[in-house]
């Protein structure tokens, strides 16, 4: 790199353009949350953009170090993901440990990310007081690891819900900071969801949203079967119903009629609704209706996750291919880092 080109602080090669990148942490089943809140959109982005879809499976040894179940929680990951209906043949859909160039620009990164900046994330903070046991340097550098994944693809794409706003921010940090010192690398990601709100799928319980961290029996897995759903379903919390016509809903109605505009017919939907304001609603009937909804939305998606797994040469392929494409991308760009960083002695 030349010093004109430094001074003028010139991208040491084009910018790919849309180029997408998202991690998902192989830690427990994937949940209704999960689909409306982030694999329905990633469906939607490879069809138009250059993606590289991750199972983050170094992310989740911060706070769970027992490897001993991880390979079937990877492999569960990857059938969930493409029953829902990623296409690894559009995008590239890879594990994380089998991209080794990772740590190599996790490694760099680190030498730009400061002990009180790291200290500060929220993420960290919640850590510490759910685990105080295990606060290790990794749970500590999570969010340098994060931009490793993102900027290994020169991504600028990045589709994040609120809670991760702060890591794409210190990623930006981190990309800036290495640009300034060694030259223009990395484009500044930015979060992208098509300029639409994130959906917020809320729990059945009344409180919050369907979280793999949260209450079991308030979340909707893929892997219940459809009895189960049934059952979580019934037990959504409800009252007596309105006394007067055309009554605010509480916000754990809300949450029933907001599940239900997920997967039931508009005219469903404005059946219970006319019921609800004139004072006729019999939320057990809504919550039957809703619950048989529910089953016919997810079966398909946990039978197809079924007949993956049963197919592990399958799977293997599916990993391979993509820790073929993405550590292509990877090699390209840790030459220009090297190259930008002066790392390049013969």
């Amino acid at each position: 790199m030349s010093e004109n080109q430094k001074e003028a602080n010139l991208p040491i090669a084009p910018f790919p353009k849309n180029v997408v990148m998202s991690g998902i942490r192989p830690t427990g089943m994937i949940h209704l949350g999960n689909y409306f809140g982030a694999i329905r959109n990633y469906v939607r982005m490879q069809d138009n953009f250059e993606c590289y879809f991750m199972v983050a499976d170094l992310h989740s040894l911060t706070t769970h170090p027992d490897t001993s179940l991880l390979k079937n929680q990877v492999k569960r990951v990857i059938a969930e993901n493409i029953a829902c209906g990623l296409d690894p043949e559009k995008a590239s859909f890879y594990c994380q440990s089998h991209v080794r160039e990772t740590g190599e620009l996790y490694l760099y990164l680190n030498m730009l990310a400061y002990k009180g900046e790291l200290e500060k994330t929220v993420t960290f903070k919640d850590k510490v007081r759910q685990h105080p046991e295990n606060v290790n340097a990794g749970l500590l550098t999570y969010p340098v690891l994060q931009t490793a994944d993102i900027i290994l693809h020169r991504a600028s794409h990045v589709p994040v819900g609120k809670d991760q706003e702060q890591h794409l921010e210190m990623a930006r940090n981190f990309v800036v900071r290495f640009n300034h010192r060694y030259g223009t690398v990395f484009p500044e990601p930015h979060a992208f969801n098509f300029d639409q709100e994130l959906i917020k799928v809320p729990g059945l319980d009344g409180t919050g949203k369907m979280s793999k961290s949260e209450n079991a029996y308030s979340t909707l897995y893929f892997g219940d079967d459809n009895d189960l759903i049934r059952k979580k379903v019934m037990k959504a919390k409800t009252d007596s119903g309105p006394t007067e016509p055309n009554s605010p809903m509480p916000d754990y109605i809300e949450n029933i009629f907001q599940l239900m505009s997920l997967v039931s017919s508009d005219d469903v939907i404005k059946k219970y609704k006319s019921d609800y304001d004139n004072c006729s609603i019999r939320y057990g009937d809504m919550k039957k209706q809703l619950a048989e909804d529910m089953v016919q939305f997810m079966a398909p998606i946990r039978q197809k996750t079924n007949d993956l797994l049963a197919n592990d040469e399958y799977l293997v392929k599916v990993m391979k291919d993509g820790a073929e494409k993405a550590g292509n991308s990877a090699r390209k760009t840790m030459e220009l880092v090297r190259n930008a960083m002066g790392l390049n002695y013969f």
